[in-house]
């Protein structure tokens, strides 16, 4: 399944986003990459990772104040 992976650089392009930021969001633990390969390069799944995105705007929006 690994054929379904991209990089940082394509992920974040099909998210609308800098490659700087995905891979700043993932440092924070705000998203998590499908694999990271032995050489420390980050493989997304751009669906995982749009659903990963999804779940975290429902939980910052849970937790606004009233």
């Amino acid at each position: 399944m690994a054929s379904n992976y991209v990089s940082t650089g394509e992920a974040a392009k099909a998210i609308g986003v800098d490659r700087r930021t995905l891979q700043r969001w993932a440092a924070e633990g705000a998203v998590e990459p499908a694999l990271v390969t032995n050489g420390g390069h980050q493989r997304w799944d751009v669906e995982d990772l749009k659903e990963q995105l999804r779940q975290k705007r429902r939980s910052d929006k849970d937790q606004q104040p009233g």
